[in-house]
């Protein structure tokens, strides 16, 4: 994986873009990823692994990494807005979009919004719709030492990426993480909070995209039954059901969602 920097036009916003997979004549398909409100992994495992058979590009959003703005981007239709300004200026050719969790929220909104435009959309355990019988966690009520528990199915696992080599329960490393985090979820709040419904279940219906869902069976932050909500509301789509996988679906079975990847597409 190599990073590298793109500005966008007209605001001359830069935004921090992530490379990985074979390139040129040669290459994989393009496919476009969106992180979720954690940002990459470094190292992250699902990207890794999608770079195996794609040609990978995932910027980050403003307010992770590198990436400038956030303060511009005030709602979801300007993020939404924003990420098809990045698709369109990193100049694939066709590309699959991929989103997680709040990046899947997003990229459903892209492609309600540009309909026309993307043709294949997966999307991993999105964020975006509210059921009163099924509450969606609060992640910004969690102390850092409950993320790999809501996160993960095999938390202990899912402390280890999420720490990359510190320990939550260190002092200096918590104080290192709160501080990249308070950036991260102050963008992430403006999607999220209070809850993660921004009026998308309205626009699904405009979705014209072959749409594949993922959701972790142990998901436990967003329950799987909104895969099923989903896959009503999405026309051309099929729902895939990933065992022994919590919410960071991607991150704990890299493998079985290139799998499914590969297969609808």
């Amino acid at each position: 994986m190599k990073s590298r920097f793109l500005r966008l036009k007209p605001s001359g916003q830069r935004i921090e873009v992530v490379d990985a997979g074979p390139s040129g004549k040669k290459g994989g398909r393009d496919l476009f990823f969106l992180h979720g409100a954690g940002g990459h992994l470094p190292n992250d495992p699902l990207i890794a692994t999608l770079a195996t058979k794609y040609r990978v590009v995932a910027p980050l959003l403003p307010g992770y990494g590198r990436s400038e703005g956030e303060d511009g981007l005030r709602d979801m239709l300007d993020v939404a807005l924003h990420a098809l300004d990045v698709l369109d200026a990193c100049k694939l050719d066709k590309p699959i979009v991929v989103g997680h969790s709040m990046g899947g929220m997003i990229a459903a909104e892209m492609a309600a919004i540009a309909h026309t435009e993307i043709a294949k959309l997966c999307l991993l355990a999105p964020a975006g719709l509210w059921l009163d019988d099924h509450p969606v966690a609060d992640i910004f009520s969690k102390l850092p030492y409950e993320l790999p528990g809501l996160l993960f199915h095999d938390a202990e696992a899912g402390q280890r990426l999420l720490a990359t080599g510190g320990n939550m329960e260190d002092p200096e490393f918590l104080k290192q993480f709160l501080v990249m985090n308070a950036r991260r979820l102050g963008m992430a709040g403006k999607l999220l909070f209070p809850i993660p419904d921004r009026g998308l279940a309205q626009r699904l219906y405009r979705i014209s995209a072959k749409t594949l869902i993922v959701w972790g069976e142990e998901d436990v932050l967003i329950p799987p039954v909104y895969g099923d909500a989903f896959k009503k509301a999405v026309s051309k789509s099929k729902l895939v059901a990933i065992a022994g996988a919590g919410h960071a679906v991607g991150q704990e079975k890299p493998q079985a969602v290139l799998d499914a990847i590969r297969k609808f597409f």
